[in-house]
């Protein structure tokens, strides 16, 4: 078994053995808005559930050379977001919008996702996801190595739930083989669900 010390390793080298082992990882697709009104739009595989008491769920947005990411200050401005789960359909469109472009400017023009109206919330979400949550920003957390923040953890409220009929069963379950979400593995690799087994928990 090979050990490696953290404090060693650059943060290239801590990020490959941390995303080359913990997988598969779900990917948000995270709409957020601007002060001037532009609707930004991002995936992030650091994401997962809080808590369902209430509905919770948690992104966490590494900055770049130190400065806040668009989502990131979106989100601590307007305390809105809404998050889609990314599915065999709509993965290759959201990839699109992972290119860098200037704060002005949206990344769903690089698409043809169309918008969805919000119910609770200000921000928008997209009509070709089959799920997607729309979020209060409940905390957020800045993380570090020092004096130096690298990370923004943030917990977003989820106050509105949207499914699509199809997916959705009389039980109140999600059919997960007509949800067909996909996830994040390392590099350019991603997953889709494969085969499933059943374990039934001790009392």
């Amino acid at each position: 078994m090979l050990s490696f010390d953290p404090e060693n390793n650059t943060e290239r080298e801590n990020y490959k053995l941390l995303t080359g082992s913990i997988i598969p990882r779900p990917i948000a697709f995270v709409n957020s808005k601007a002060n001037d009104g532009t609707i930004n739009g991002a995936p992030f595989s650091y994401f997962n559930v809080v808590s369902s008491n209430p509905p919770m769920l948690s992104i966490s947005i590494q900055r770049k050379a130190g400065q806040l990411k668009d989502t990131a200050r979106n989100i601590l401005e307007s305390k809105d977001f809404v998050v889609h789960i990314v599915d065999e359909y709509n993965v290759e469109e959201i990839n699109k919008t992972a290119a860098s472009l200037p704060a002005t400017e949206s990344e769903l023009d690089l698409t043809n996702f169309t918008f969805a109206e919000s119910e609770v919330i200000s921000v928008p979400g997209i009509k070709e996801a089959k799920v997607r949550f729309e979020c209060k920003l409940e905390r957020a957390i800045e993380l570090g190595d020092g004096e130096s923040i690298n990370t923004d953890l943030l917990i977003g409220k989820v106050v509105r739930f949207h499914v699509d009929e199809h997916i959705y069963e009389e039980s109140g379950r999600i059919n997960q083989d007509k949800l067909k979400a996909v996830s994040r593995l390392a590099g350019s690799n991603y997953a889709k669900t494969g085969a499933l087994f059943s374990l039934e928990r001790p009392n």
